[in-house]
């Protein structure tokens, strides 16, 4: 029995690759820095971000609601503006507003090259559940993060 449930009840060390090194710091195996400018970010950096953006979704959602009179709820508008804004940001810019604000950013870990628009809709879209942002892995990802190929990284 204990096989049969190791492998999903053995904790994060388990999703750790099996040739005995460890890490020094979260980033080491992606070939990032300890500190400074393309370091992991850290999860303070990357909640004030999501706040951020947010409440600014919120302003824009409460304007539209003001401007055309429509009648639906202002917390549906807020999700398609919040989801609008981050695809749309990330994928030209690989940054939110709020990513912006406290010096992140979203990169490519599997290739020098910019995130794109599909991998922006497929990240955002996993943020909607918010369960894929609050389980990490050694190397300070989100599940939306490894699913594409992605990590939020220190800007400054």
């Amino acid at each position: 029995m204990a096989r049969m449930t190791g492998s999903w009840l053995s904790g994060p060390n388990a999703a750790m690759p099996d040739d005995g090194t460890e890490q020094n710091f979260p980033g080491e195996r992606l070939g990032l820095p300890q500190d400074g400018p393309g370091a992991v970010a850290g999860l303070g950096r990357r909640t004030l971000a999501l706040l951020v953006d947010w409440l600014m979704s919120m302003g824009i959602s409460a304007l539209i609601i003001s401007v055309t009179g429509i009648g639906q709820s202002m917390s549906t508008i807020t999700l398609l503006v919040w989801f609008v804004l981050g695809v749309a940001s990330v994928s030209i810019f690989s940054f939110t507003p709020g990513q912006l604000i406290v010096g992140i950013q979203v990169a490519r870990v599997d290739a020098p090259a910019r995130v794109g628009f599909v991998r922006a809709l497929v990240r955002t879209f996993f943020l909607l559940f918010v369960f894929p942002a609050i389980i990490s892995d050694h190397d300070g990802r989100g599940m939306h993060d490894r699913a594409t190929g992605t990590a939020m990284l220190r800007g400054r």
